[in-house]
Formats: C-alpha cells, structure tokens, sequence
C-alpha cells in the first residue's frame, strides 16, 4: 500500500520541540512537494507547511512560521518537520500527504481542497500540555 507513515509525536510541555518524521511507504518521495497537514479535536484539517521537490521551496502557515521548520532527506526517503516554542494551540494528530493535481509544486493555496491529496497516513499525535 503506498502511504506516508507519520512519527516523532508525543506529549511535550509549552515551549518545547519536537521533531516529526514522514516516511514514504512503496515509493520514493524525491518527486513529490510534501504537505504537512493537522487536525485538532473538532477542528478541520489544516495545512501546515510544505516543502517542494524542484527546487526545495519551503511555505508555511502563518500560525507556525518562524517556529516550524520543514525539510527532506530524499537519500532517507523521508521529510521532517521540526517544531519549536510549541504552544497548546499546536496540539493535533499531524499528516504528510502529496498533492496529486501539483505532485512537485507546492499549491498551498489548495491546503482547503483536502480531495487533491493523497498517500495520506495515519498520522501522529501530538500534545502540546503542561
């Protein structure tokens, strides 16, 4: 079954980090731009971050950006997303997932169209408490 298999999750207190890994399973990531994507208890899904495969573009959402980190490691065929000053508001199950309409591009502007991505996971919890 080809999918991405999310880990690294956990609890962490605020303010702390956390590294989440996103491994591809029955093919190699190096062409796809991978999302990352999260889903907090009654909330939607929500795009995250995104790091493309042409030329390593990196995007995020303005709620992360300057504390998440995303990059990949196609020798490994895996992407990490590195979290710091984690705060509670953070606290989702996290999903990589590739958009089969721009498999290369990053289109973030698409995060709200959940039917154009695939190779979903099953995810990884994460809990942001003290």
């Amino acid at each position: 079954q080809l999918q991405f298999v999310e880990s690294g999750g956990g609890l962490v207190q605020p303010g702390g980090s956390m590294r989440l890994s996103c491994a591809a399973s029955g093919f190699t990531l190096d062409y796809y731009a991978i999302n990352w994507f999260r889903q907090a208890p009654g909330k939607e899904r929500e795009g995250v971050s995104c790091i493309s495969s042409s030329d390593g573009s990196t995007y995020y959402a303005d709620s992360v950006k300057g504390r998440f980190t995303i990059s990949r490691d196609n020798a490994k065929n895996t992407v990490y997303l590195q979290m710091s000053s984690l705060e509670p508001e953070d606290t989702a199950v996290y999903y990589c997932a590739a958009d089969r309409l721009s498999p290369s591009h990053c289109k973030v502007t698409m995060w709200g169209r959940l039917d154009r991505y695939t190779y979903w996971g099953q995810g990884t919890q994460v809990t942001v408490s003290s």
